[in-house]
């Protein structure tokens, strides 16, 4: 069996918000757990934090997601991206959602290896590649 690599974002209390906004973007499913529903928040102010989310999107995009515990903890966007790749239809749609409100870093456009590309940091602070190549094999 082929081992799946998924990533798994953090927030810093807004992860709610962020997955939601991924599930408007890539569809499916979506469930989250929070720290109250495992017992775990320590405070109140933690009862409502995202302990565990994961979203199966429509067309195989998988993330995951949580918040820390506390703000603290939190290290915004350190040295990855999220890389995606396929079918252009989907693609180009998912790029103009996810640079929009973000911050385009390359603009979407013909690279110099023939593909669409382009990468931008999300109004969550998670980066993005996108490459739609000639063929959908990216």
């Amino acid at each position: 069996m082929p081992a799946r690599v998924t990533p798994y974002l953090n927030f810093g209390g807004n992860a709610r918000e962020a997955m939601e906004f991924y599930q408007s973007i890539f569809g499916g499913t979506l469930h989250i757990t929070t720290f109250a529903d495992l017992r775990r928040a320590q405070d109140a102010s933690q009862a409502d934090l995202v302990a565990h989310s994961l979203l199966k999107g429509a067309a195989g995009v998988m993330l995951m997601g949580s918040d820390t515990p506390t703000p603290e903890e939190y290290k915004p966007n350190g040295s990855f991206s999220v890389a995606l790749g396929g079918d252009e239809a989907h693609l180009t749609e998912y790029w103009d959602k996810l640079a929009e409100a973000g911050t385009v870093t390359v603009p979407f456009a013909t690279s110099a290896w023939g593909a669409l590309h382009g990468q931008c940091v999300d109004k969550f602070g998670t980066a993005w590649l996108v490459n739609v190549t000639a063929n959908s094999s990216a």
